[in-house]
């Protein structure tokens, strides 16, 4: 199986809600680091998985959506803590949406809030 990776870093807000979480209940910023992995059994007639320009130009409108933005706020959230976990699907499923291959066979976002805490949602097709 091969993997390609992209990765990117932005800034976004939130607030933790439906518990006691102390300062995370708060407003507060996160400077988020995005891995994107993409797993494929085969490569194309040009020996690459995807075009990882098209990757790029797909996770950077992608990321453009949250940057600077109070995740709280956005429809995607809606009725939802915005954790790190839910990040993580959240962005996974619009990649997945977006990026076009026969050659994929599933799709992994990782998403880091800081230095020492990740999650990571995974989906195959």
């Amino acid at each position: 199986m091969y993997t390609l990776a992209v990765q990117r870093d932005f800034i976004a807000s939130h607030f933790l809600v439906g518990g006691d979480w102390g300062p995370e209940n708060e407003k507060h910023s996160h400077h988020y680091r995005l891995e994107v992995l993409l797993e494929g059994d085969r490569l194309d007639q040009h020996g690459y998985l995807v075009d990882i320009v098209d990757v790029e130009t797909h996770l950077e409108e992608l990321i453009g959506c949250f940057r600077d933005q109070t995740l709280n706020e956005l429809k995607e959230f809606e009725g939802l803590n915005p954790s790190i976990e839910h990040f993580s699907r959240i962005l996974c499923q619009a990649l997945i949406r977006s990026i076009k291959t026969d050659h994929l066979k599933a799709l992994r976002v990782k998403i880091w809030e800081n230095d020492i805490a990740w999650a990571s949602f995974r989906e195959e097709f």
